[in-house]
């Protein structure tokens, strides 16, 4: 199965000029989704670490998914004002203006291994900026783990000292 043929692009959205990835008809497909998960787990498991993270909202998907099935804890890090305990936080520029994420404060304790899932990376702000957050609790990154990459997009530049794993690339 290619999970390519999976994917609907969507050209021109949410702006002109810009190739959506929409993995909704992936996710739709029982048979591609569990090949997809099958897909990012064997190339996590060898991985020594302790947690998942998943960046919101797509990150949820796939994180809590492998979690569950290589037995290890899920950590959501989500947009400001959605955690309900006490958070750290952290800012980041976007190509259009600035984000943030938050992680709750006792999630990570010190010499925690993560590895962090999102279901795409393109400019590589907001996976840079969780690594940031896991690392100012006293945690280490042991991976980045990506549906997709947009190779054209250099994210993985940004995330250069850290392995960084992605089961799909499109140039754009």
């Amino acid at each position: 199965m290619q999970l390519k043929d999976k994917i609907r692009v969507i050209e021109d959205y949410p702006i002109k000029g810009i190739s959506f990835k929409d993995i909704t008809t992936l996710l739709k497909d029982r048979e591609a989704f569990k090949a997809t998960l099958d897909l990012m787990e064997e190339a996590i498991k060898t991985i020594d670490f302790d947690y998942i993270v998943g960046i919101e909202s797509r990150g949820f998907l796939f994180g809590a998914s492998l979690a569950d099935r290589l037995g290890k804890g899920f950590i959501p890090v989500r947009k400001p004002g959605k955690l309900p305990a006490e958070v750290e936080k952290i800012s980041y520029d976007l190509e259009y203006g600035k984000n943030e994420l938050e992680i709750h404060k006792d999630a990570i304790h010190n010499k925690d291994r993560v590895i962090i899932i999102d279901d795409l990376m393109a400019t590589g702000g907001s996976a840079e900026a969780t690594a940031r957050l896991i690392e100012s609790l006293g945690g280490e990154v042991a991976a980045f783990e990506f549906l997709i990459e947009l190779t054209s997009l250099k994210g993985r530049e940004k995330l250069n000292k850290y392995k960084v794993i992605s089961i799909v690339e499109y140039d754009h």
